[in-house]
């Protein structure tokens, strides 16, 4: 069987194979037919650059097709010579395919017209495969028409002679681009008349189509990250720059009504819900994948994770015992676009992402990745700036939706568009009675809230009384769960927090979402109550707001172990103090929290989990204990924490199983003190 490319392939790069030699005769020229077939469809499909040498190879290939049928039904047999020339065309024809799939997808084509010289190469490549393989062809043992072996015999000469320069048409456009590129390292731009000329010749005319090349090159640019040269990622830059730069500036209408609907749709947040964190950790190392690769036995480790197995000489899948037949690795590049979705819908302090994927995150995004593109940025955040200040109603929703997208991911935007004075426009928008601005611009402002600059901006522009309002009244309950949010990132400065924690309509409202609100909203709810609890004036006020009750009754429904694991996290802070702890032993969750860390929660879960019952145990005397005493199943799993847990829950295990034996050994040689433990051994444990 012939082997297809997967969804994962980069763009121009061509695994092709060869058939196989056990295939037939009859088999081989079937599929070289129905590959045929293929290529010639491209014929009727819209082609941006390199457009007359894609033709001119359909045209040829077009040729050989009917050629083909003629043999297929003239049912002859193929001599070796003749199979041999077949499979090599087969190659060929395979290559021809995946560059014309590239060279028709509508997300690659600025970066296709960038590569002009080197898709014209490819076409000139393969057009003297073909040629070759044709040449050997014994037209002659071929049962097939005369005229028909002249037609073959003039596409050799053509496929072999053919130049297949740069379309002179695609020389003036990529000149155009590379102009506007220097333009933005100097701060200014051409015309729009020229960028449209430009997008014009693309066949980009929506603000849809810009914004697929931009989620390209944007791809591109983390898959070329990885690499060592990291040769392409100055350029990619550069035109992601350029296409942002258009979707911004040159469309006053987002197509597809994205922009008046919310991003965090149903169908992506509940998907990623249900999403079990544990597929994405390194089954060897165990923490969540930076960079996945599959193996042989197709499954997936983290590259730094794998290689080191290999390198200590084991030649087989760790999972599976299975020996390998080679230690190549592919990127899994789908599993890496998942766990990225999934940890930025879950970065808080306590996700199970650990520091050292957030770190390369900044890392690669602080930073534009050309001077051209942080030019073009910067210019783009001063329109946005522009049209928030007086722009119309759908202006000034396009320009939040624009900043919303930008602040998603790049701390570089962040920077810019802070820079630029957008936060008190966003402020503004968020008493706007149309559901869509508000939502928009709140969730610009939870984005914006994670750069240092922007949480001073928001507190002195007035935006905590504002934020608050859109938290406890929003007009949709997705600019509730994005007030929740920004809250969180508020939070981090000690001032802020105290600000927050001193309004006394922060708590009720987030209450009222952790119990009625979609699971995001429960999150980012639970995520800003954490925030919070660092100030220690809060933990007063957060059991004073009865939420203890709520949170164990989270850990007892188990509905999402995301939800309970920041449950846990929050309970594991209040339980450090003793009018925690007495909040939380008077709920009776000892039970919910033994059969949880009996469970397969994540590691992070059984991490709050002992911390919880240490705390529990130092704050509230022989009365607790005696009922983890009692618990049959709690011994086995604090043992089990002991070589499974991360490093900080062993030293808790430990804790807590020294705790527990002496209070046995106590209990079994006498009469004890009641009340006391000996607690000054264990306060140090943190």
């Amino acid at each position: 069987m012939i082997q297809r490319s997967g969804s994962g392939r980069r763009i121009l790069t061509y695994p092709a194979v060869h058939p196989c030699e056990a295939m037939s005769p009859q088999t081989l020229l079937n599929s070289l037919i129905t590959l045929t077939h293929v290529i010639c469809s491209y014929k009727s499909k819209f082609i941006a650059s390199n457009n007359r040498n894609a033709r001119e190879t359909v045209r040829q290939i077009g040729v050989v097709r009917v050629f083909l049928e003629e043999i297929r039904d003239g049912q002859s047999g193929l001599s070796a010579s003749a199979v041999l020339c077949l499979s090599e065309l087969h190659l060929a024809f395979q290559k021809v395919q995946l560059l014309l799939e590239d060279l028709t997808r509508d997300d690659a084509r600025v970066w296709m017209l960038m590569n002009s010289d080197r898709v014209a190469n490819h076409f000139r490549v393969l057009s003297r495969a073909m040629g070759t393989a044709l040449d050997v062809l014994p037209l002659g043992s071929v049962n097939a028409p005369v005229e028909m072996k002249e037609h073959v015999e003039l596409v050799t000469r053509q496929a072999r002679k053919a130049m297949f320069e740069v379309d002179p048409d695609d020389i003036r456009v990529v000149e155009a681009v590379r102009s506007v590129l220097v333009g933005f390292e100097k701060g200014v731009v051409s015309g729009k008349s020229d960028l449209k000329w430009v997008l014009e010749y693309l066949g980009s005319r929506k603000w849809s189509n810009c914004e697929r090349q931009v989620k390209f090159l944007d791809s591109e640019i983390g898959v070329e990250n990885l690499t060592e040269e990291k040769r392409e990622v100055g350029f990619l830059s550069s035109l992601k720059g350029l296409m942002c730069y258009c979707r911004c500036v040159l469309f006053n209408v987002v197509d597809g009504e994205r922009g008046r609907r919310s991003e965090t749709t149903c169908s992506s947040s509940e998907v990623l819900n249900r999403l079990n964190v544990e597929d994405f950790r390194c089954p060897i190392s165990l923490d969540i994948m930076v960079d996945p690769v599959t193996i042989g036995t197709g499954h997936s480790y983290d590259r730094s994770s794998i290689m080191k197995w290999f390198r200590a000489g084991n030649p087989i899948c760790p999972k599976t015992g299975e020996k390998l037949k080679n230690m190549e690795v592919v990127p899994n590049l789908a599993l890496k676009r998942l766990i990225q979705q999934y940890c930025a819908a879950n970065c808080v302090p306590f996700a199970a992402s650990d520091h050292r994927n957030r770190d390369i995150g900044k890392t690669k995004l602080a930073v534009a990745g050309s001077l051209a593109a942080e030019g073009g940025m910067k210019m783009v955040a001063e329109f946005l700036s522009g049209r928030l200040d007086v722009g119309t109603r759908e202006e000034q929703n396009k320009a939040a939706y624009e900043i919303r997208l930008l602040s998603k991911t790049s701390i570089f935007n962040r920077s810019c568009l802070v820079e630029a004075g957008v936060i008190p426009h966003l402020l503004k928008l968020l008493s706007s009675a149309d559901s869509v601005t508000q939502e928009n611009a709140i969730a610009a402002l939870l984005n914006l809230s994670k750069h240092s600059k922007s949480k001073d901006a928001i507190v002195e522009n007035g935006g905590l009384d504002l934020i608050v309002d859109v938290l406890k009244k929003g007009l949709k309950p997705e600019a509730c769960q994005h007030a929740a949010g920004t809250m969180f990132y508020l939070a981090s400065i000690e001032e802020y927090r105290i600000l927050i924690g001193e309004n006394p309509e922060v708590m009720p409202a987030l209450m009222e979402m952790i119990k009625d609100g979609t699971d995001r909203a429960k999150k980012n709810a639970l995520v800003a109550i954490f925030g919070l609890l660092t100030h220690p004036a809060n933990h007063r006020r957060v059991i004073a707001a009865g939420l203890v009750p709520v949170l164990v009754n989270i850990l007892t429904s188990f509905d999402s172990e995301v939800l309970v694991t920041d449950a846990l996290a929050i309970l594991s802070t209040l339980a450090e103090k003793p009018d925690g702890s007495v909040a939380i032993s008077g709920c009776k969750v000892f039970d919910a929290i033994v059969r949880i860390l009996n469970s397969s929660i994540p590691r992070a879960g059984k991490e709050f989990c002992v911390s919880l019952l240490l705390a529990l145990c130092l704050n509230g005397g022989n009365d607790v204990v005696l009922l983890l005493v009692k618990s049959p199943s709690l011994m086995g799993s604090l043992y089990s924490q002991l070589s499974e847990g991360t490093s900080r829950a062993r030293r808790k295990a430990s804790a807590l199983i020294r705790l527990l034996h002496e209070f046995h050994e106590r209990r079994s040689s006498g009469p004890m003190a009641r009340g006391v433990l000996p607690q000054e051994r264990f306060v140090h444990v943190r």
